[in-house]
């Protein structure tokens, strides 16, 4: 589906972590002067047609809200990232894969639509004003790298219901909210998509959440998301080889 241009962002007010370290006479310049483009993306495949990345020196999208799944496929295995409010995206990088060794390619998916603000060179010449801005922004895309990582090393449990509890509680810490139910995950994940997520087939992952929606570990939301129950596991391999009420 098409992207639809629609007015602009103002980029510290939509996302004040990101002027966490500015002095007050800094923020007020950095709300002024940070203005971007915004990028509006309906549910669906996103095919990314925007000239940004064609001029050196422009930075990225960066997630205002809405989320999207960047699905990487290896011949008949794919392997799916979810994507935020507060992610920095550059999907001209990296789209090499079919010269490589290993071929791949990647796809992109809007679940929610999404607001994107459009970081180009020009907003690139005013951020560099202010130096613990583009900071945060880069240690935005190190956090997507050691995210994966541990979606990798969370991939690698023998156990499936564990791989998925472990996974939704680190999704729920980066963009969840604590209610008086439980924590509420907002991302609308389909079982093919978490089935991305773990490393496995989507009918597994069925049986798997079924198992775990029986254990009074997680509850699926009308509106598409999920509710984790109890507290975060910790070690979630443990948790669930313990009786059901540790979970609690």
């Amino acid at each position: 589906m098409p992207a639809v241009p629609q007015d602009v962002v103002r980029v510290v007010a939509e996302d004040s972590r990101l002027a966490a370290h500015l002095t007050a006479e800094e923020l007020a310049a950095a709300t002024q002067h940070l203005v971007a483009a915004a990028l509006r993306l309906p549910e669906g495949e996103w095919r990314v047609d925007h000239p940004l990345g064609s001029t050196p020196g422009d930075l990225g999208f960066l997630v205002v809200d809405g989320s999207l799944c960047r699905d990487v496929r290896v011949g008949r295995h794919v392997c799916a990232e979810l994507l935020g409010p507060g992610d920095v995206l550059r999907p001209w990088d990296g789209n090499d894969g079919l010269e490589g060794p290993i071929r791949h390619d990647a796809a992109w998916r809007v679940l929610q639509p999404a607001r994107l603000a459009v970081l180009d060179v020009h907003f690139a010449a005013a951020a560099g004003r202010f130096p613990p801005f583009v900071a945060e922004l880069m240690s935005r895309t190190l956090r997507r790298s050691r995210d994966l990582a541990v979606l990798l090393a969370i991939g690698s449990m023998p156990r499936l219901d564990a791989r998925l509890l472990a996974a939704l509680w680190h999704l729920a810490d980066r963009w969840g909210r604590v209610g008086h139910d439980g924590t509420l995950l907002p991302l609308r994940l389909t079982h093919e998509t978490l089935a991305g997520v773990v490393g496995a087939q989507r009918p597994s992952v069925t049986t798997a959440l079924r198992a775990l929606e029986r254990r009074g570990a997680v509850r699926r939301e009308a509106g598409g998301g999920w509710l984790l129950l109890g507290d975060p596991p910790g070690d979630a391999e443990r948790a669930l080889a313990e009786p059901a009420h540790a979970l609690r």
